[in-house]
């Protein structure tokens, strides 16, 4: 299942990127709601096509970028060893003022991830927590 998943994340960021190099203009697309409790489906839908599989900033969008997505396994050794989860977090709930992303938001997931968790202040909480979890388990020893 992940196998698809990943797949179709790849296709989607693909025909994204093309049509982001081609226009240059913020692009939303359709994406299925992946359940709040897998930290690892979060990162495959919404950060692996930037970021990469491995989180090491090589996704296939990651070229269409104006500055390459960060290496995510290195977050805790650039930190003096201490994963910054407080500062991932923060991010995953508000964005960042990062080159690469554009704006605040993700350049392509910011919108959809607001809105999907507008009604519900706990499936967000839920969704930011277990994100940040997986992207903890990545780090590089």
């Amino acid at each position: 299942m992940l196998k698809r998943l990943l797949v179709a994340a790849f296709i989607a960021m693909l025909a994204v990127s093309m049509s982001y190099a081609e226009s240059n203009a913020k692009v939303t697309i359709q994406v299925t709601k992946t359940p709040a409790t897998s930290g690892r489906q979060m990162y495959a839908s919404y950060c692996a096509p930037c970021h990469g599989v491995d989180a090491r900033g090589q996704g296939p969008v990651a070229a269409a970028l104006k500055t390459a997505p960060a290496d995510l396994t290195v977050l805790s050794k650039n930190n003096h060893g201490k994963f910054p989860d407080t500062h991932l977090v923060s991010v995953l709930q508000s964005g960042a003022e990062i080159a690469a992303h554009g704006t605040v938001e993700m350049p392509v997931w910011g919108p959809i991830l607001g809105r999907m968790n507008q009604n519900n202040p706990q499936d967000r909480l839920l969704r930011i927590s277990n994100l940040s979890r997986y992207v903890e388990s990545m780090q590089v020893k």
